[in-house]
């Protein structure tokens, strides 16, 4: 039986608003994204609202998969932490390649006194990659395609995301919900 990795939830865990964000460690548009979450959605909705997190590593993004393990392995750790690694990954994209992932994780495990040998075993643990493809999966069985896909109720943002539809959403949403 896989162990269950929780979804991970930044602002409000506790909500029933939920926005639910299908994102891709590689994707330019999710680093866009990231940065639109920190310098709006997040002060302005993080404590009504969950902003729930879903890997969605595309194929033709050649280290994406791997970002999302090395995720999950630090979301075991913590919310904060696998988040904190998310936002660091998505703000260095140009700086990011294949063959440099396995020193961010590590360097990015040492500064926050976690084990460097561990993080970058994340890539062979099997249980991790199940949870990384759960997420791919449903995904995929509810027609998502591209990322960042993000979901508010019924309403659905894809890729290039109208930043004031998406705040509109959420207002509604929570107001509905209130």
């Amino acid at each position: 039986m896989p162990v269950i990795i929780p979804p991970l939830i930044e602002g409000d865990a506790g909500s029933a608003v939920r926005v639910v964000v299908y994102e891709d460690l590689q994707c330019g548009d999710c680093a866009w994204l990231r940065r639109k979450l920190d310098d709006r959605l997040l002060p302005a909705f993080g404590n009504r609202v969950g902003f729930e997190y879903r890997d969605f590593p595309l194929a033709k993004h050649a280290w994406a998969r791997r970002a999302s393990l090395a995720s999950k392995h630090f979301q075991r750790r913590s919310a904060e932490l696998a988040i904190g690694f998310r936002r660091e990954v998505l703000g260095n994209l140009s700086m990011i390649t294949g063959e440099t992932l396995p020193a961010w994780i590590s360097a990015f495990a040492a500064r926050h006194g976690q084990d460097t040998e561990e993080a970058g075993r994340a890539q062979d643990d099997a249980a991790l990659a199940w949870a990384v493809e759960s997420d791919y999966q449903s995904g995929m069985a509810m027609g998502i395609a591209r990322t960042p896909t993000v979901l508010v109720g019924e309403a659905r943002f894809v890729e290039s995301i109208d930043i004031e539809g998406l705040v509109a959403a959420i207002r509604h949403r929570v107001e509905r919900c209130a």
